[in-house]
């Protein structure tokens, strides 16, 4: 095996510690980088902020190889890669907040021989800003590279070591030639092109992907109506090979931290430059009206929801992860307690995370202890567990009989065989 060459990650949440561990395991020494003291000390005992299937076991693994440090001259030092992974989350006016990729590109210092590489999701645009402003400090030569990272969280280390693809955004130089090596391993197609079109890919990837869930979720709100059931539309839709079966998974919206920012983003991107991008504006409006129609449901059943007690299993944005940005639980649990209504809740990772978000809400120990006494049950995360629950023990333990299956994960009959009362989203 060739040697290989030390890299740095700036940025140690979801993507910059996949990346750090997956490029460990392809045998990189890896200088890991943080403004948080706290995060880096908790790193350096082997403790891992974040729920990510695999990801603590590839960190344990590679320990000798990754190195963690709050100073950007270790990596500086080390390193003429420096991978940008920082947060750039959503602002007031829907506009990416890019101060701490600000403040990483304010830090370096001038040289012909660094690299930035940014995996942080950014506007078009920024790459050619930045290089902007490294020519004004007298920078010029630190070369820049957009390399936008598609790891989908709770498959994202299997995601960084067989991708569907890479995509590096480059000035044809010796940087762009670097990260193509780097990731050479990986065997996957390359996508080799400009900066701005890079930077395109990953906004233009998110966009479509909300908008397949979107649609889907319009098409459910029309089954409902006409009788037809979306599970069996979806069946048939998806086996067209030019729209395939992802994402066809109708339910009470998407969340989680890209595909909001990023439908977002790209409308914001496409306004600023003059450009009403008027499809987005849909798919993101279906998306909240979608959450809000279980209020509805729920409505249905139970009459008014004052002194109600409604019991949410799972709340994290979708199962296998512990991330609660943009999770469906938030606006469900805040639209039911304003109904007058009590809610109990249960995830099984995400539960601390959930006690700083859900005021109000009482988290449950188990998926039996929150349904205890509820006078109905939504599964708002499709997790394992819950599609392996004891229906019969559900009905005997809650007060009322009304099961609302926000993700179409559940089998009908076996809820029915229980003596509950079950609804799907989209299932006539």
């Amino acid at each position: 095996m060739a040697t290989r060459e030390p890299i740095g990650v700036v940025g140690t949440g979801y993507v910059g510690l996949v990346t750090a561990a997956g490029f460990a395991e392809l045998g990189n020494e890896v200088w890991c980088i943080d403004i948080d003291a706290e995060k880096i000390e908790r790193l350096r005992r082997g403790e891992i902020p974040i729920y990510e299937p695999g990801l603590a076991d590839l960190v344990q693994k590679h320990r000798g190889r990754l190195h963690f440090s709050t100073d950007i001259a270790d990596a500086l030092e080390h390193a003429r890669l420096l991978f940008v992974a920082v947060g750039t989350p959503p602002t007031y006016s829907g506009d990416p907040d890019l101060s701490a990729v600000r403040a990483v590109v304010a830090s370096m210092p001038a040289s012909d021989h660094h690299a930035l590489i940014m995996k942080s999701t950014v506007p078009v645009g920024t790459g050619a800003s930045i290089k902007r402003f490294f020519a004004e400090q007298g920078k010029g030569d630190f070369r820049y590279v957009s390399c936008p990272e598609f790891l989908k969280e709770g498959a994202a280390i299997e995601d960084f070591l067989s991708p569907d693809r890479v995509v590096v955004g480059d000035d044809g130089d010796w940087a762009g030639d670097a990260v193509v090596e780097l990731y050479s391993p990986l065997e996957a197609p390359l996508v080799r092109t400009d900066i701005a079109s890079a930077e395109m890919v990953k906004l233009a990837a998110n966009a479509f992907l909300a908008t397949k869930i979107s649609f889907i979720n319009e098409i459910a709100n029309v089954c409902e109506e006409t009788g037809a059931d979306v599970i069996e539309v979806a069946r048939g839709m998806g086996l067209d090979d030019r729209i395939g079966p992802k994402f066809l998974q109708a339910g009470i919206g998407f969340g989680g931290s890209c595909f909001p920012k990023d439908v977002l983003g790209l409308k914001q991107l496409a306004g600023n430059s003059g450009y009403h991008f008027q499809l987005l504006n849909a798919v993101i409006e279906v998306n909240e009206l979608q959450k809000r129609r279980v209020i509805s449901k729920l409505q249905k059943h139970l009459g008014t929801l004052i002194g109600k007690r409604i019991a949410l299993l799972g709340l994290a944005f979708k199962p296998n992860t512990d991330d609660m940005r943009e999770a469906s639980s938030l606006v469900l649990s805040a639209r039911l307690q304003a109904d007058g209504a009590t809610v109990v809740a249960y995830d099984p990772v995400a539960d601390e995370e959930a006690a700083k978000l859900l005021p109000g809400v009482t988290l449950a120990s188990d998926a039996l202890a929150a349904v205890d006494g509820a006078d109905a049950v939504v599964l708002v995360t499709e997790w394992q567990e819950f599609r392996d629950l004891d229906w019969s023990a559900v009905a005997d333990g809650m007060g009322g009989t009304v099961l609302i299956d926000g993700r179409n994960a559940l089998d009908p009959a076996a809820v029915r065989a229980a003596g509950l009362t079950y609804e799907g989203i989209g299932r006539g």
